[in-house]
């Protein structure tokens, strides 16, 4: 196994920074006349997210001369064939970030990924916040990736303006205080809410954060199927009922129109991560002092509040070419001077997962972070305790089939079958059942 050690990283170290000063075990390959590109891909690819990835690229490459880094962003819907393609024609990229944790451990079970152990070595175990890279462990000991950072991707987005003109005195707990805040917000081409219930991967993450919310799970601590109960027939009916709450383009909502359903001001709530705080201020500013958070109601109060975080990840293909290059960037790029302008190219919505970031002035002076303190500080404890498909409690074993279930959009094709197209819920659900058997038996 190819490797870097923390004193290679750190040597060469001097007055310009790490970033600057960051040495390769290059064996005398980074020369110009004998060029190394490495090819990076990621989904979060915003303007501003592009603006700072040119930057930490420039700062690696100036340092290392004859190293070239390609970026090439790939999508939060369509990475999983495109990574297929990739692995089966065996042109891989260097490196990976932003995909989910259980996409991390889904490749690593099938051989396909290189242990992360020596990059989070390089990087600084002690400079994470504890058990940040708890959900990249695997059954052989090691870590398939490391976290880039935490996100809550599923907070309730409120217009405290338009509560305060409704009525509605506090941030809804429930879902039935949920239903009637849409209810008295809704009106004037305002609709309540911007649910998702398209085909798609929004779909089934969001409704599996609805099935936890009513008390269910999706399997059972020991991934036997679990998703026929009670609690996905009470999401069931929460979610449909929720319908006409939502603008008619709905019916085809993922991530992007469903977070400029809400910046736009078209609804009165929201769900998404903490992107809304950046897009707000830049697209639409004068909604942005009404603009603020909660934890996602839950059925009851009986039922304990639960968080989607996909937990952004680092990996590594195992069958590349130019390993300690990758792995000496993939350390670097959670050197201050570059990830700190990384997280806050969207100021709250990709959370710092090591402690000397949260800490660090640099982040801290950011005026969105400053702005909106509280709701960073709700989203930060709530991705900390987050879960995914990949790790639903702290009692399951590591799903490493979550990536194939979320990519065949099964959860959504049931919330399309039951709630679109009125078709029964019992017989819907156990059809479900069988077919997430199915891929758990793949």
């Amino acid at each position: 196994m190819s490797g870097i050690s923390r004193r290679s990283v750190l040597q060469g170290l001097g007055t310009a920074g790490l970033a600057a000063g960051l040495s390769l075990p290059l064996a005398g390959r980074a020369r110009a006349a004998d060029p190394v590109t490495l090819r990076w891909w990621s989904p979060q690819a915003s303007p501003d997210q592009l603006k700072m990835y040119q930057t930490q690229i420039a700062t690696f490459e100036a340092a290392h001369p004859g190293v070239k880094i390609a970026f090439e962003p790939t999508s939060d819907e369509g990475y999983p064939a495109q990574l297929a393609a990739a692995f089966a024609s065996k042109q891989l990229p260097n490196i990976v970030t932003h995909l989910p944790s259980f996409a991390a451990q889904n490749y690593y079970g099938q051989g396909l990924l290189e242990p992360m152990d020596d990059v989070i070595k390089a990087i600084g175990e002690d400079k994470y916040f504890p058990g940040a890279n708890d959900v990249y462990k695997t059954a052989d000991g090691h870590y398939c990736g490391t976290a880039i950072g935490n996100t809550a991707a599923d907070m309730l987005w409120l217009r405290k303006d338009l509560m305060q003109k409704a009525g509605v005195d506090k941030a809804p707990t429930t879902w039935d205080e949920l239903r009637t805040a849409c209810q008295k917000m809704q009106g004037g081409g305002i609709f309540g809410a911007p649910l998702p219930y398209g085909l798609n991967s929004m779909t089934s993450l969001i409704f599996i954060g609805f099935i936890h919310r009513a008390g269910g799970q999706i399997f059972s601590p020991d991934l036997a199927v679990a998703i026929d109960s009670q609690p996905t027939y009470d999401a069931l009916e929460f979610y449909k009922s929720m319908r006409e709450f939502c603008p008619p383009g709905a019916t085809n909502y993922s991530w992007g129109e469903s977070l400029t359903a809400f910046v736009s001001g078209a609804t009165a709530t929201g769900i998404y991560a903490g992107r809304v705080l950046a897009n707000v201020t830049s697209q639409n500013p004068g909604i942005a002092d009404s603009v603020t958070c909660a934890t996602y109601p839950t059925i009851s109060k009986d039922v304990a509040s639960w968080t989607f975080n996909d937990f952004p990840s680092v990996f590594i293909p195992k069958d590349i070419a130019n390993m300690a290059e990758t792995k000496a960037f993939a350390a670097f790029l959670f050197e201050p001077k570059g990830y700190i302008p990384q997280l806050l190219a969207a100021p709250g919505h990709v959370l710092p997962v090591l402690k000397t970031i949260a800490e660090d002035p640099t982040y801290l002076a950011d005026p969105i972070i400053q702005k909106y303190k509280a709701e960073v500080t709700l989203m930060a404890g709530a991705a900390a305790a987050g879960k995914n498909l990949g790790y639903e409690t702290d009692k399951h074993k590591p799903n490493l089939k979550a990536n194939e279930i979320i990519a065949s959009n099964v959860i959504a094709e049931l919330v399309q079958r039951v709630v679109l197209n009125d078709e029964d819920a019992k017989a819907t659900v156990g059809d479900i059942a069988k077919k997430l058997e199915g891929l758990m038996k793949a």
